[in-house]
């Protein structure tokens, strides 16, 4: 059985706190690198406290090493979903796209989102999942959790602005706004229905 002095116990745990640093900053694989920050600090972060509507910028930056595409996804792995998304690329839990990389491909994602209030006085973590595809069935995965983030039960005084509406959705009926002749065509219905009406009663 092996004994360690205090002095290589304290260079263990150095190694290992830049290690968990180190894998926290960034993942990388063999097809590709993810790096992520939080308020322009490098993810993971821990120590940040957040108010009900106070907005909050993550940045990522994905960096491919083949040829093929790539699928980026921000996402809450609680079941309450403790943000909403006032601007970026996407909606929490929606993939992003990118096809035909190349090795030395780069890009790079904004988003500001806030907390909506659904979940407080506790820590609510936004993560990171990157798929770097070869082929359909040939890819690697990388991941991690850009911030956790305790959520303070109070109001951001500032004015929050209105979250972006997720274009995908199909909840809302479809617009007239641009249909030609839209108008015309009620109106000639209308009179249409006067018309049959009047000589109905004669």
């Amino acid at each position: 059985m092996v004994y360690m002095n205090n002095k290589n116990r304290i260079i263990i745990s150095i190694i290992l706190v830049f290690l968990i640093t180190q894998i926290g900053n960034a993942a990388e694989n063999d097809y590709g690198i993810v790096k992520a920050w939080c308020n322009n600090e490098p993810a993971t972060v821990n120590d940040l406290n957040v108010k009900i509507g106070e907005p909050i910028d993550i940045k990522i930056e994905v960096a491919s090493k083949i040829n093929g595409f790539v699928d980026i996804q921000l996402y809450e792995p609680g079941v309450t979903k403790s943000f909403d998304v006032i601007s970026g690329p996407s909606m929490f839990d929606k993939w992003i796209s990118e096809y035909n990389v190349e090795p030395d491909w780069k890009k790079e994602y904004t988003w500001t989102i806030v907390p909506n209030g659904k979940w407080t006085n506790g820590r609510a973590p936004v993560n990171i999942i990157v798929n770097f595809n070869k082929e359909i069935n040939d890819d690697l995965t990388a991941q991690f959790t850009i911030a956790t983030l305790y959520i303070l039960d109070e109001q951001y005084s500032s004015s929050t602005p209105k979250p972006t509406p997720d274009p995908k959705s199909t909840d809302q009926p479809p617009s007239s706004e641009g249909l030609p002749g839209f108008g015309l065509v009620a109106a000639l219905m209308g009179v249409a229905v006067v018309v049959l009406t009047r000589r109905s009663l004669h």
